[in-house]
């Protein structure tokens, strides 16, 4: 028997309603459908353990190759399938669970496990035929779906965590101590409230891991201190949207660039960060600048639409991620923040980064 949470079977849903569909919409910002924009889909690639196969789409009916057999399914089947499973996923309250009737149905088309067998970010591999320059790319997705909790777009780990000095006004021991024992609900925006009010100020020394810090670096040689400016205001101000962070930042400027043309330094930089990070970058690891097999997000939207977003239209995958995502705290007990320390006489605050898609 097959189970999945619903992430896992969006991957099965998408599969099936982009045969039934016949054709691949791409996203706006807002995850709406530009109306305008569409490729026609030629056939979709998945890796199985049990071999590649192809579904090749041939009027109405699915072409399936692959271990030297052809099968052929109607268009109609996919479609209604794909109609089955999505109110299975929405319906369904547990953890994970199993759809018989789909399962069966995968059998009889030769995907025989949830998630295809890739080492690479890519979940789904379509070639498409493209109008504009009449080629037929083969484009390789990340599938994120909606019908679950929002998906993380960067983990938290200590590898994403920031280190503070803490200067001007010296704290004793005993101020640390009633600090560092705040347990409110916002405690990690308490504790750096009641630094600052004991005359304590934050500076920015570095990020925990050099690895993370040199990714960042390559990508743009300011970034570790917009993000750590960013970073700093979530943790301080009610903002959690990057957008809204963004603009905070902008209009601080804190690394003094020349905006008197309204050049969006800060957006557009945090902007490349967002999408290495979609596209492959790891904060653990050595970062090359080079993107997985994958280019692009599918996204399942609870509505049943799937919407494309790919490199190949890098403005509209850009302002998608930007638009879709926000700060957020994950544990500090667990990855090591939120507390006041001493080191070498020094006294040393950690903020970490994590970052979700809203929805």
């Amino acid at each position: 028997m097959i189970t999945g949470n619903k992430g896992e079977w969006s991957e099965i849903y998408a599969l099936f309603k982009l045969l039934g569909d016949k054709q691949l919409f791409l996203g706006d910002k807002n995850i709406e459908k530009l109306e305008d924009l569409v490729y026609p889909i030629i056939k979709i690639l998945r890796s199985e353990n049990n071999g590649d196969f192809q579904y090749s789409i041939e009027d109405e009916i699915i072409l399936i190759s692959g271990n030297e057999q052809v099968l052929k399914i109607p268009i109609d089947d996919f479609k209604t399938k794909a109609l089955f499973l999505l109110k299975a996923i929405k319906e369904n309250r547990a953890r994970t669970f199993s759809v018989p009737e789909i399962e069966k149905f995968m059998q009889s088309i030769n995907c025989v496990s949830l998630k295809a067998s890739s080492s690479a970010k890519t979940d789904i591999t379509i070639v498409v035929h493209d109008q504009r320059t009449n080629q037929q790319p083969t484009l390789g997705f990340s599938i994120k779906s909606q019908l679950g909790s929002p998906s993380t777009l960067l983990n938290a780990g200590k590898t994403t965590n920031f280190i503070y000095k803490i200067g001007g006004k010296m704290l004793t021991s005993d101020d640390i101590n009633k600090i560092n024992s705040i347990d409110t609900r916002s405690k990690i925006m308490d504790r750096i409230l009641q630094i600052q009010n004991k005359g304590g100020a934050f500076e920015f020394v570095k990020t925990e891991r050099q690895i993370f810090s040199n990714n960042l670096v390559l990508i743009d040689s300011l970034l570790p201190e917009i993000l750590s400016q960013i970073v700093f205001d979530f943790y301080s101000s009610e903002f959690s949207h990057l957008t809204d962070l963004i603009n905070k930042t902008a209009e601080k400027n804190p690394l003094n660039f020349d905006v008197e043309n309204e050049h969006k330094f800060y957006e557009y930089k945090i902007k490349r960060f967002l999408t290495d990070v979609a596209l492959g970058m790891m904060p653990s690891q050595v970062w090359t600048g080079k993107y997985d097999a994958t280019g692009g997000y599918l996204i399942v939207k609870e509505n049943g639409d799937v919407l494309c977003y790919h490199i190949y239209n890098k403005n509209e995958f850009e302002d998608y991620l930007l638009n879709n995502t926000k700060l957020d705290t994950a544990s500090s007990s667990r990855h090591g923040f939120g507390e006041i320390y001493e080191e070498n006489g020094q006294l040393y605050f950690n903020l970490n980064l994590q970052i979700r898609f809203t929805k």
